[in-house]
């Protein structure tokens, strides 16, 4: 079994295509955080590099403009530093930011809303929304 993984990692058509260029990516990576400006670099990726086309993912549409604009001298910058390349294609790929959790704070309801829904819960007949007044009126009593 390690025999037959061993020969697919090292056969020209198995693994070792896919090593090799993400072993380029990883090195265009660390190119582009040196030519690329300070403040670009940590929204935007590098995605693939392919026919002599470094694909770069902005995460949003202002870095993307500003990464399109520098696209000419990022790739003039590359190819001194031995990269073959032809140009940059900028894509759009926003991150999505986690939302923080919302822990509202209760606050009591006011004397004079528990006496309109005391007096709301009495007219209803017994069913749910009865129930769900109920409860918020011992929920609000609690609070106090």
């Amino acid at each position: 079994m390690a025999d037959t993984l061993h020969r697919f990692l090292a056969a020209p058509d198995g693994a070792a295509k896919v090593m090799a260029h993400a072993q380029l990516l990883l090195r265009l990576e660390e190119m582009f955080r040196h030519v690329a400006p300070s403040h670009l670099v940590p929204a935007s990726t590098v995605a693939n590099f392919k026919s002599g086309v470094l694909v770069i993912h902005a995460h949003n549409g202002a870095v993307a403009a500003k990464l399109r604009q520098l696209a000419p001298t990022l790739a003039n910058e590359l190819t001194q530093r031995g990269i073959d390349c032809r140009g940059l294609q900028i894509r759009v790929h926003a991150v999505p930011t986690p939302t923080p959790a919302r822990n509202p704070q209760p606050r009591p309801l006011t004397a004079g809303s528990c006496e309109r829904l005391a007096a709301l819960r009495e007219s209803l007949p017994a069913s749910p929304l009865r129930q769900a007044v109920e409860h918020l009126l011992a929920r609000s009593a609690r609070q106090e």
